[in-house]
């Protein structure tokens, strides 16, 4: 299995202000491609081929951010249908929230994800939290796909 650190990020996120908010803080700290998706059913779309997605190849290495409280499918079955599948499971996946229940933290985990982050309110918080998250990114390395 090849190890590569040009990594996409799938951000999946239905709030359009908190998604350019997270995409422009990123930017400003890695430089890896990002596709946004508005919510979980496109997400799952996307991530298994089905649907508008049904010809698409999935970019490989890829890392999901991923919001909870989205329409159509939430953010916990998009997490739970990753990790039981062979070919998704594998996929990096950052819980990006503003859910700080320490009952959801664990349920999250428990459902496979690798980190969880509560988004801060505060609007300089939050770039910082952007920025150590892109350092984070910046230094991960993640498996190719299958």
């Amino acid at each position: 299995m090849n190890y590569k650190r040009e990594v996409t990020i799938l951000l999946i996120e239905d709030d359009p202000g908190h998604a350019r908010l997270i995409e422009k803080n990123l930017k400003r700290y890695v430089t890896n491609k990002i596709i946004r998706l508005s919510d979980g059913q496109q997400a799952v779309d996307f991530l298994f081929s089905e649907g508008a997605y049904a010809q698409s190849v999935r970019p490989s290495p890829l890392m999901v951010l991923l919001d909870l409280n989205m329409p159509v499918i939430d953010g916990y079955e998009v997490l739970r249908r990753m990790k039981k599948e062979e070919h998704t499971k594998k996929i990096p996946v950052i819980i990006l929230t503003s859910t700080e229940d320490i009952r959801e933290v664990s349920r999250c985990y428990d459902l496979g994800c690798n980190v969880y982050i509560v988004k801060p309110v505060d609007y300089d918080k939050f770039s910082e939290a952007m920025q150590k998250l892109g350092l984070l990114i910046s230094i991960v390395v993640v498996p190719d796909g299958e």
